[in-house]
């Protein structure tokens, strides 16, 4: 099997690989992530998920790499990392009550061929009516400052919601693993024939 390498620094996403039991290791790819002029969020997160993978093919010629970029949308409006308390703040009142779409690219490219295969995961979130108290008091608990939409899913950001809807959680922590298996199948990896 060639070389398995995820091309993220995020923990959470190296969390959810090792779910699969596929030895891989992690590369982080230093790219610009600026959207371009009148890109959508879906055309964004496919551009630089395809780009990590690109860029970290650079010093791996013969592995599949695994590149991924989620962004959150609001009204049609890509939230940011909040970066501090106030920003988070923000963040959350717009969010209470509204419905916030995690849109995440998904590439996975055979450095060897040159192969690569990319889509995007849609994932839903329903905010609960949230006071400014609950919001102070969740962001002064998990400090989620540098996490798209302020909240930490895998955490306890997960007492801010009221519904989840997508075809797969993994998409909501940025890995859509569902996909990621018909990707590495279709590179001949089956998850559930050990020892290939």
């Amino acid at each position: 099997m060639q070389q398995l390498i995820l091309g993220s620094s995020s923990p959470f996403r190296a969390e959810i690989l090792s779910k699969l039991g596929l030895p891989f290791i992690t590369a982080s790819p230093d790219i610009d992530e600026s959207s371009l002029t009148g890109e959508k969020p879906e055309q964004l997160v496919q551009r630089l998920s395809e780009q990590k993978a690109y860029k970290i093919a650079e010093s791996y010629p013969n592995a599949l790499i695994i590149g991924s970029d989620q962004v959150a949308v609001l009204d049609g409006e890509i939230l940011g990392k909040p970066g501090n308390h106030e920003n988070a703040v923000k963040q959350l009142r717009s969010a209470s009550g509204n419905t916030v779409l995690f849109v995440t690219g998904l590439a996975l490219l055979n450095s060897k061929t040159k192969k690569v295969q990319s889509l995007v995961e849609p994932f839903e979130v329903q905010f609960k009516a949230l006071s400014i108290t609950q919001i102070d008091y969740y962001l002064r608990q998990e400090q989620p400052y540098r996490c798209a939409g302020s909240f930490k899913s895998e955490g306890f950001g997960i007492s801010l919601f009221s519904k989840l809807n997508g075809n797969d959680p993994n998409s909501l922590i940025g890995l859509p693993l569902i996909r990621l298996i018909s990707l590495l199948e279709a590179e001949g990896i089956d998850v559930l024939q050990p020892n290939q």
